[in-house]
């Protein structure tokens, strides 16, 4: 599932990231990747160990635990804290497939990579190229978006980021392990939530509601690892 959140972060929240981004150390981002995407990334990454990039990821992280669209598309058992990247100047991140497994950059636990989420942090009109292109059995999705709004996609995609030639694309990014592993279920779930939640904004709770809406807890009961 390609998923477009908008609004994720506010106006004032993205100006407040970027006053601390633009004034931040950053270095190759090869460095947080293995011998297959080194071949074909070309960015700049903020070091995963530094205080300001955690304090960013954790004010992220707070805005995603109250964006009910985010839990309800992918279903988090475990999110990792999420990292930030930059490109200008010709920079791109050739076709490639995240990684299966994540550890976290304390260490604290290892999570599957079922969900691959983009944060923008700059506007569209703020930078040429630098589209996000997501490749799947229905071709090829490009993505652009305002700063501030999320797009969320398979683990299991391939995709790149093209060359950015003119200003700076600037983002946040993590993965998160979702308690459905599968992207059809998880699809599927998604859309029985939101046509519930759609009806009883149309004609109020029925017990065809009620009746729906124990399907879909008890699918989720069903198919859900912790």
């Amino acid at each position: 599932m390609l998923l477009h959140i908008p609004r994720v972060l506010t106006t004032e929240q993205v100006a407040s990231l970027r006053s601390r981004l633009d004034n931040a150390d950053w270095e190759d981002g090869r460095a947080t990747v293995g011998s297959q995407g080194a071949r074909v990334k070309r960015n700049q990454q903020l070091p995963e160990h530094c205080a300001i990039g955690r304090e960013m990821g954790r004010e992220i992280m707070a805005a995603l635990a109250d964006n009910t669209t985010f839990f309800a598309a992918v279903l988090p058992a475990r999110t990792m804290p999420p990292l930030f990247n930059r490109y200008g100047g010709g920079e791109r991140y050739g076709v490639h497939i995240d990684g299966a497994v994540r550890k976290t950059p304390d260490a604290g636990f290892q999570l599957r990579t079922d969900v691959s989420s983009t944060l923008f942090l700059s506007d569209p009109d703020e930078y040429a190229g630098g589209e996000l292109v997501v490749h799947d059995t229905y071709g090829a999705h490009e993505v652009k978006l305002p700063a501030g709004d999320l797009i969320l996609y398979p683990s299991t995609s391939r995709h790149e980021v093209m060359p950015v030639t003119e200003g700076c694309r600037i983002s946040a990014f993590f993965w998160t392990q979702s308690m459905i592993r599968d992207d059809h279920r998880r699809s599927m779930l998604f859309e029985l939530d939101q046509a519930i939640h759609a009806l009883r904004q149309r004609h109020g709770d029925s017990n065809e509601t009620v009746i729906l809406a124990g399907h879909y807890h008890n699918l989720l009961r069903l198919w859900a690892e912790t």
